[in-house]
């Protein structure tokens, strides 16, 4: 079976029935984890090993896991810090903040894929211009040099321990005030005033060609494109591989039934590409691993 271009939540700590019956749909392509699916590592474990089983090839299981604010697994894994630390250490000393945010990564990736979750939507690219509540410090710096440098070593701490990464918010959401998840958030800005926004993106990802992610499509900021079925019309049509619809089964029940895209086998072969293909340490194993041990040290050291 194909990977659909459909990425949808379950509702609870282990898959119902209607759970079940969704994520084997071939419109469905991946499956996102929020704090309500987990209590405590062995049950993540064994609910990934479930929504693994369930397809072949498996589904890819992600998570938004930045640290701060943002991290859905906190009971049994280690406390990222929000990555504006990062920024503060790199207008100190360079060097020694992206060797930093190289090993945290490493720690962020390996224990996720120590309890079976495939990717992380990490890292943040939005310049904080102290203007977005809902970025704020998530972000790395409001200098884009700066955010490329951290951003970078981070993914290479990802790539390091075998996982996927996915560089958001396109094309920046630090300038625009309105929090998307409740309102249409506007930038009134020109394209050549938005140069340093998307200067991470140049530098990251040019040439890209990965797969392209929607945000969550139930968010009041895509309420401009219609209902569900218009909104997934609009994601696909304009390029997204793979929609994220969160937090809103019934929308998820109306594509299902209503909605039916065009397969594409190349949009597909990029979706397949977000599985991990290394063997994940076990937990245990990462306590012996420098890069784990590292990482764990410059989280201690930005948490003094």
């Amino acid at each position: 079976m194909n990977y659909g271009p459909l990425m949808i939540d379950i509702a609870g700590k282990a898959l119902s029935d209607l759970d079940r019956q969704r994520l084997r749909q071939p419109l469905v392509g991946g499956v996102i984890l929020f704090s309500r699916n987990y209590e405590t590592p062995a049950q993540l474990a064994a609910l990934c090993d479930e929504i693994h089983a369930l397809r072949e090839p498996r589904l890819p299981i992600a998570v938004d896991h930045e640290g701060g604010r943002v991290q859905r697994f906190r009971a049994g894994f280690t406390r990222l810090p929000a990555m504006r630390g990062l920024g503060a250490w790199w207008e100190k000393e360079p060097q020694a903040a992206t060797e930093a945010a190289r090993a945290i990564g490493f720690v962020l990736a390996a224990e996720l894929r120590a309890r079976g979750v495939d990717f992380s939507f990490t890292p943040v690219l939005d310049l904080d211009w102290g203007r977005s509540g809902v970025i704020g410090d998530r972000a790395f710096h409001r200098d884009p040099d700066a955010v490329a440098a951290l951003a970078g070593a981070l993914n290479d701490g990802l790539h390091a321990a075998g996982m996927a990464c996915c560089g958001k918010h396109f094309p920046g959401h630090g300038w625009a005030e309105a929090d998307s998840h409740v309102a249409i958030p506007e930038d009134e800005r020109s394209l050549d005033q938005m140069a340093p926004d998307l200067a991470p993106y140049r530098a990251l990802t040019l040439g890209f060609d990965g797969v392209i992610f929607s945000d969550d499509l139930s968010m009041e900021g895509a309420s401009v494109a219609g209902d569900i079925v218009a909104r997934a019309e609009a994601a696909w049509g304009a390029g997204c591989d793979m929609l994220l619809v969160c937090n809103a089964p019934d929308a998820v029940g109306a594509l299902l039934a209503r909605w039916q895209p065009q397969a594409d086998a190349a949009r597909a072969a990029r979706v397949a590409r977000l599985l991990p293909r290394a063997k994940a340490l076990a937990w245990d194993e990462l306590q012996d691993q420098p890069a784990y041990l590292d990482g764990l040290a410059a989280i201690r050291h930005l948490s003094a």
